[in-house]
């Protein structure tokens, strides 16, 4: 039936805007080997304040593409003050985990291949930045031209059945648990438990289902 089906299968594109679209060819094209597939010259499109644009797409593999718009005539924003990216700028007392959160991860498939794309980022203008192992994968990290922090990850291990059916019982509290002001961490995982609680005798009848 379509009406409980996972249609979606992956990521056509993610787009983003560039004031720097020379710098942006440069890293995901000439750096990180990812070559152009499309492109659209955009003049007089939309009303009649729209500037003219082009909308230019990378190749990352899996028939997904990254996408960037640089609009004619846009003045670039004040990069002077403040944190983040030319898209969202934050106050300079915004806590840098929280400005780092907003991020775009891409998978490579071994050890070998996350370090050759180390090599190629420390030979250019945008060296690594952070290289970290985390409780399931390793990743790499650095901005792009636009500010963009870029992530790339291997995977250290398979994902258990375990460990996704953990997840979805983390999420279904949380989603529980911040209808109600002031909540914690420990709201969330007290919540987990009565949670556990509720579902274990139907899991005992039927098995772990996923929502």
């Amino acid at each position: 039936m379509l009406e409980s089906s996972h249609l979606v299968r992956g990521v056509d594109h993610a787009a983003f805007p560039t004031f720097d679209p020379a710098g942006t060819v440069r890293f995901y094209r000439d750096v990180l080997g990812f070559p152009v597939v499309h492109s659209i010259c955009a003049a007089g499109w939309g009303p009649e304040d729209h500037p003219d644009f082009i909308h230019f797409f990378f190749d990352i593999g899996n028939d997904d593409r990254i996408a960037f718009f640089y609009y004619f005539g846009l003045e670039a924003p004040d990069r002077s003050a403040g944190k983040g990216d030319v898209y969202a700028r934050f106050d300079a007392g915004t806590p840098e985990f929280f400005v780092r959160s907003r991020h775009l991860a891409l998978h490579v498939d071994s050890e070998d291949h996350l370090m050759e794309y180390r090599r190629r980022l420390d030979a250019s203008e945008w060296p690594v930045e952070m290289q970290i192992q985390h409780e399931t994968i390793e990743s790499i990290y650095t901005h792009d031209p636009n500010g963009y922090m870029v992530e790339i990850t291997r995977a250290l291990r398979p994902v258990t059945p375990q460990e996704d059916l953990d997840a979805n019982l983390t999420i279904d509290a949380l989603v529980d648990i911040v209808q109600h002001p002031g909540h914690s961490m420990d709201d969330l995982l007290l919540r987990k438990a009565e949670l556990i609680v509720e579902r274990a005798e139907q899991w005992q009848e039927t098995g772990p289902v996923m929502s």
